[in-house]
């Protein structure tokens, strides 16, 4: 689908929405212009996504769709900018695209003014995903460190789901966070790119922007880190507690077998079919085996429980 959007009669950006083979030769015989096509636009080299030739960029910026306000797969978002017109290349919905188009309709702008709208939309973008991974990285850090000392035996069945569901929400914040880092670091190489090819014909403001852009970019790009460290000191918090949960029950089937050995040596001996055994003849001795029997399980019970070893 091609959406064309004009600026005072003259068409200043050229939206490609998963164009067919068809719409982008057409766009390409229209304006002027090399299109690239989807597997170009998905090459990783950054001297594919960064390129710069007789006064045209062309960029290729990996990008996070959006499917019903959940994060989609990484799609590929391409630019082609000269200085009267721009073109986007995308696969699918994004979230920057339907705030760009309403601000873009306001008042007449040029082709890199659109293209810095859209710019600082995918910056904001991504910094409303690393607040809202902040939030959900605190909220998982309460999950587990909130009084898990304080714990009674009873709820320890239900350490292992609510682990599990830790590690689950763990792994999921950092599939998001790699998306959003591979956005960031390609902004990052290529603002100070367009900034530097495009000093002869840019005008200030536009260059201002993108200094600030850049900066932006740059703290994303630092708190990103942040946040990496941050999920992985939980990721290895959570299988530490983990590890201690599985210990704390092998100690306690550690207890109770070696408390169940005495009572099964008393049982073993008194069940042997000796001629003589005097044992035999009391009147309490059957009494007399079980309370030795309970009583031999008792004592290393409660001595383990005086070491503080259950």
């Amino acid at each position: 689908m091609i959406t064309v959007h004009e600026s005072q009669g003259k068409t200043a950006w050229v939206d490609l929405f998963e164009p067919t083979g068809e719409e982008l030769a057409q766009a390409c015989s229209r304006y002027g212009l090399d299109i690239p096509p989807r597997s170009r636009l998905e090459e990783i080299e950054f001297s594919s996504r960064l390129q710069y030739e007789d006064g045209v960029f062309t960029l290729s910026v990996p990008v996070t769709a959006n499917h019903g306000g959940e994060d989609g797969p990484t799609t590929p978002l391409g630019f082609v900018l000269t200085r009267d017109i721009l073109v986007t290349v995308r696969f699918s919905h994004l979230h920057v695209f339907k705030a760009v188009t309403e601000r873009v309709a306001r008042r007449p702008r040029t082709a890199p003014d659109i293209f810095m709208v859209i710019l600082e939309g995918m910056v904001d973008h991504s910094a409303d995903r690393l607040e809202y991974l902040r939030d959900k990285a605190l909220k998982v850090s309460g999950h587990i460190f909130r009084k898990r000392h304080d714990r009674r035996r009873r709820d320890s069945r239900l350490a292992g789901p609510l682990l599990g569901n830790v590690l689950l929400a763990i792994g999921g914040m950092g599939a998001r966070l790699a998306h959003i880092r591979d956005t960031l670091l390609v902004l990052q190489r290529a603002v100070p790119f367009i900034a530097e090819h495009g000093d002869g014909w840019l005008e200030a403001p536009i260059k201002a922007r993108l200094k600030m852009t850049g900066a932006d970019v740059q703290s994303l790009n630092d708190y990103e880190v942040h946040l990496t460290d941050k999920i992985q000191f939980l990721l290895d918090a959570a299988l530490g507690f983990i590890n201690v949960e599985q210990n704390e029950l092998f100690k306690v089937m550690t207890v109770w077998s070696v408390a169940g050995i005495p009572p099964v040596l008393v049982a073993g001996i008194w069940g042997m079919n000796f001629h003589y055994m005097p044992e035999l003849s009391l009147h309490w001795g059957y009494p007399l085996a079980l309370a030795t029997i309970a009583l031999s399980t008792a004592i290393p019970l409660a001595w383990f429980k005086l070491r503080g070893w259950w």
